[in-house]
């Protein structure tokens, strides 16, 4: 199954959608199930527990955000443009980044 492993390893993408691409014509969506490593301590019921996604395109100023709802799971992550895409990711007080890849359709 094609995946992704966030820089520090506390969460990987697992594709569905692969090769993920800026626009699906009729055909089916960017899916990604994001799996995090399991927490070591307990987490703060004050932090938000969504899945916060800041992705910035490689080599230009486009940024854009996206949210999962209830923290890593199932989601569809659209991007408005191919590309290189940086994602800087946030749920629980915990972080990770990665690189995705967008094709043209």
């Amino acid at each position: 199954m094609p995946h992704v492993l966030g820089a520090r390893g506390e969460i990987v993408a697992v594709l569905f959608g692969h090769p993920l691409a800026q626009a699906r014509k009729g055909r089916p969506t960017n899916k990604i199930l994001w799996v995090a490593r399991p927490a070591t301590a307990p987490s703060d019921a004050t932090v938000p527990q969504a899945l916060r996604i800041t992705a910035t395109l490689h080599r230009t100023g486009t940024r854009v955000t996206r949210e999962v709802a209830g923290g890593p799971g199932p989601s569809i992550v659209d991007m408005p443009r191919a590309g290189c895409w940086r994602l800087e990711l946030r749920w629980a007080g915990r972080t990770d980044s990665m690189d995705l890849v967008y094709a043209d359709s």
